[in-house]
């Protein structure tokens, strides 16, 4: 039998916060969801808000927060770089700032905590697959860095707590994940070409196109969020997950334009700076620990991408471009 828990979700208007509230709804929890809406939306929540066991809340958490909680997911912090370069400041105090409030706030009601941390954490890898092991290449002061180093400075302040005050914590380093409610607008690779190819405008491929990703559906990754969370106390993370699956962006561009049946071509334009050439999870320590593997195939879920993004455009929520 499932032992209902009250459960605080900061980030939780947002994409994977989103998909996180409502799975966690339907185990029987209650759930508060945070968020300051920078990046989030209610649209993302609005099948919630009636529900009778979902609060939301209007909040920064750079600033403190009093509740009585039994678990905390820490996924505040814009993701992407378009947002997370718009104002770096501030996301470095929403992964610094935000993770002292939210452990102060565990501390204090002695709640388990979950922080979202990123593959970012390993930079620009030299070693591939990454392992968790790996410590990284990472540049502390160019424009990505803000998220990069913001997000390992939170991964050292969880470990801190868990040393200083045997504060139970989880770690979870994210890869890329795509799915419905990822903001239209994110500039991730997933997006672009959908939104791109639904308007049969052209495919833009930065570099030439070699460098790749590896793409995990957001319910596969929701799953190892809830399993990761459920394991023993002694097993804290940090832990990769993601789809270790690798795809080129031109075999990504190739599969959206086929799915969309659009009309589009492929446009390369120079490579971003510090833009990391391949990305790939070693997800033995998820497998191991946690029985956890992704299983929803890249095809599969870019159909619910492609028509979720589609419904958007229909009811004129994202205007053509």
């Amino acid at each position: 039998m499932h032992l209902a828990k009250r459960i605080l979700v900061t980030g939780g208007a947002g994409f994977l916060g989103s998909h996180l509230c409502a799975k966690l709804i339907e185990q029987g929890n209650e759930v508060i969801c945070v968020d300051n809406l920078f990046t989030g939306t209610k649209r993302n929540i609005y099948p919630l808000l009636e529900k009778i066991d979902f609060e939301f809340m209007r909040h920064d958490i750079t600033f403190p927060l009093y509740l009585e909680v039994d678990e905390i997911y820490n996924l505040a912090c814009p993701a992407s770089p378009i947002h997370y370069q718009n104002d770096p400041v501030q996301t470095t105090k929403v992964n610094v700032h935000g993770a002292i409030n939210m452990l102060g706030l565990a501390k204090r009601v002695k709640a388990k905590i979950f922080q979202a941390s990123t593959s970012e954490v390993y930079g620009d890898p030299e070693v591939h697959p990454q392992p968790e092991s790996y410590r990284g290449n990472v540049n502390p002061i160019g424009p990505r860095s803000c998220y990069d180093e913001g997000k390992r400075c939170a991964e050292t302040l969880f470990f801190d707590y868990l040393r200083q005050h045997r504060l139970p914590i989880k770690i979870a380093r994210i890869f890329n994940t795509y799915g419905p409610n990822m903001h239209p607008y994110d500039g991730r690779v997933v997006s672009n070409f959908i939104l791109q190819a639904l308007q049969n405008k052209p495919l833009t491929v930065y570099g030439d196109g070699t460098q790749s990703r590896s793409f995990c559906y957001v319910d596969d990754l929701i799953d190892g969020f809830l399993r990761l969370m459920q394991s023993s106390d002694d097993f804290t993370g940090p832990v990769n997950l993601g789809n270790p699956v690798e795809f080129t962006m031109l075999e990504l561009a190739e599969q959206v334009k086929e799915l969309t049946n659009t009309k589009s071509d492929i446009q390369f334009e120079p490579l971003p700076e510090d833009d990391p050439k391949q990305r790939q999870p070693d997800i033995t320590l998820a497998k191991n620990k946690l029985n956890w593997e992704p299983t929803v195939p890249l095809r599969h879920g870019l159909e619910k991408t492609i028509a979720y993004f589609a419904d958007l455009l229909k009811a004129e929520i994202i205007k053509p471009s």
